[in-house]
């Protein structure tokens, strides 16, 4: 659709199989421009935030704490560098499960682990002020999204949790009022869910969802409707980029 209100959205891509779903969807059927650093193919980060308007940090297996022997192609510490740049010129920025736990340290939180590890398809359920948010309150009070993480984003003083599930208690953190921390993946369609699946290996998933609360079946996760948490995804989107 034609926008007269482009934006430069750039996105950093941890992984060939953390694909940002529904997140460039929203980008190109709204006509913005888009930008991409691949860090697993060893592309460098932008030098600045200079013709970046909307930065989305996607997920990983990485942590924020930097190590360079199990993933050679990642340096936090430029990330980290890069959304300081954005958070001081103001800019919108989405961090996604890895990119959520960036972003809190970049505010200079502390990421943790997660009380459970979720991996499916579970509902989310928004808190008080999530229902207050202009923006996060148009997901309605509880949504199905999905989950892939053991590790969730710290709090600083300032922090409000906006969402919660049963198995994290950090599902999504506004800590401005132009960035917003999702540890919950509402991108997620089934080409996202597929190379998920496929990275940690079918079998291993469907061994853990026989031991562990919140990690499903990868049946049951590609026979998901993923449509309602990507239309959700748009509203949200669409809310936060029209904030002045």
């Amino acid at each position: 659709m034609q926008n007269p209100n482009k934006l430069n959205i750039h996105f950093i891509l941890h992984e060939a199989f953390e694909v940002p779903g529904a997140y460039l969807k929203w980008a190109q059927w709204r006509g913005h421009n888009i930008s991409a650093t691949k860090v697993y193919e060893r592309e460098a980060l932008p030098d600045n935030v200079d013709d970046i308007d909307f930065l989305i940090v996607m997920g990983g297996p990485q942590s924020p704490d930097e190590d360079r022997q199990a993933f050679p192609y990642y340096d936090p510490q430029s990330e980290l560098r890069l959304m300081r740049q954005a958070m001081a010129a103001d800019k919108y920025i989405v961090g996604v499960c890895l990119g959520a736990q960036l972003l809190s340290v970049a505010y200079g939180a502390r990421h943790t682990r997660s009380p459970e590890r979720e991996i499916g398809i579970y509902p989310i359920e928004l808190t008080a002020e999530g229902l207050a948010d202009a923006h996060v309150s148009l997901l309605g009070k509880t949504l199905n999204t999905g989950h892939w993480h053991g590790d969730m984003p710290g709090l600083t003083d300032e922090a409000v949790v906006l969402a919660t599930s049963k198995g994290c208690p950090r599902q999504i953190i506004r800590f401005a009022p132009k960035h917003y921390a999702f540890q919950a993946h509402l991108e997620f369609d089934r080409e996202a869910v597929g190379l998920l699946i496929a990275a940690d290996g079918r079998d291993n998933v469907a061994e853990q969802s026989q031991a562990q609360t919140y990690i499903q079946h990868p049946d049951k996760i590609e026979a998901a409707d993923f449509s309602e948490m990507n239309a959700k995804l748009f509203d949200f989107l669409d809310s936060l980029t029209q904030t002045k």
